[in-house]
């Protein structure tokens, strides 16, 4: 199965999912058509006037079935964009909400804001939204890989993140100097971010000749690459790899490939890693180079 485009996850979540009593009149329903539907099963009632057809995601039917929206991450993850940790259902609910149903998850988290947009569909907020609430919502790192990822997938320009960025507390603005939409996965944006903290020079995305793209260049010589078991795995891939680091090799550079899940859930130790490299191969790489 072939992996859907953003722009089928977008058309997929916001296609009208939940609808009220009335709208299933309209669609030629009649009071007793919708009776019998939610008795046989073949229609969900969610909560009062919130039908839908039993498909439906079971992120959208507890979101709604509590009161609420999908939003923050969970959305975020349903569009394509990367977040660190999706575990638990996130959701808005209306601050003047009554008639709050108990959530079946310890999990799920509730987001209770005055800032999310009014209108839209009735099961999820609008990207911006859930963009708004994720920046809030994860630690700092984990909030840049997601504006990068937003940026990359086009989801949004950079100066609708600045204008998003208006709306949120001063002391996270800085997080919008170091986004960079040249990332394509959440392990190069933390990638990054070890490199900045090491005071190395890097270029991002470099296509070096009989080599291909690759993820980074540190300091003129040595290329890192971010694996992640979805797009490097199978013996095919890796052959791939070893021919394409073998080119690099002959040109002067030196390949590393740390695991994406060491660089997102163990930074610290690939941070020492990287660090530990500069310092045994830096100074002879250097003069080789530049002989």
């Amino acid at each position: 199965m072939e992996k859907q485009t953003t722009a089928e996850r977008i058309a997929e979540t916001y296609a009208p999912m939940v609808f009220s009593r009335a709208e299933l009149l309209e669609s030629g329903s009649t009071g007793a058509d919708i009776t019998r539907a939610v008795k046989v099963g073949a229609l969900l009632r969610l909560r009062r006037d919130h039908y839908a057809h039993p498909d439906i995601d079971d992120r959208v039917a507890e979101a709604v079935r509590i009161g609420g929206r999908v939003a923050c991450i969970t959305l975020l993850e349903m569009v394509g964009v990367f977040v660190l940790r999706s575990a638990g259902l996130h959701m808005h609910v209306h601050p003047h909400m009554s008639r709050i149903r108990k959530r079946k998850s310890r999990n799920t988290v509730m987001h209770w804001s005055h800032r999310m947009r009014k209108g839209g569909p009735r099961h999820v907020v609008s990207v911006r939204d859930a963009v708004l609430q994720a920046i809030l919502c994860q630690e700092p790192r984990a909030a840049i890989a997601t504006l990068d990822s937003v940026l990359h997938l086009r989801l949004a320009t950079r100066i609708q993140l600045e204008e998003l960025f208006m709306c949120l507390p001063s002391r996270l603005h800085t997080l919008l100097k170091l986004v960079d939409a040249s990332a394509e996965s959440g392990s190069e944006t933390y990638m990054r971010l070890i490199l900045r903290t090491l005071g190395l020079r890097f270029e991002t995305q470099v296509t070096i000749p009989g080599v291909g793209r690759v993820d980074f260049v540190v300091e003129g010589w040595l290329i890192i690459e971010c694996d992640s078991k979805e797009f490097h795995a199978g013996w095919d891939k890796q052959v791939e790899d070893r021919t394409r680091d073998i080119a690099a090799a002959q040109l002067g550079y030196a390949t590393v490939r740390p695991i994406a899940a060491d660089i997102l859930f163990d930074t610290s130790t690939v941070r020492q890693q990287i660090a530990g490299i500069i310092e045994a191969f830096g100074p002879r790489m250097r003069v080789r180079r530049a002989a």
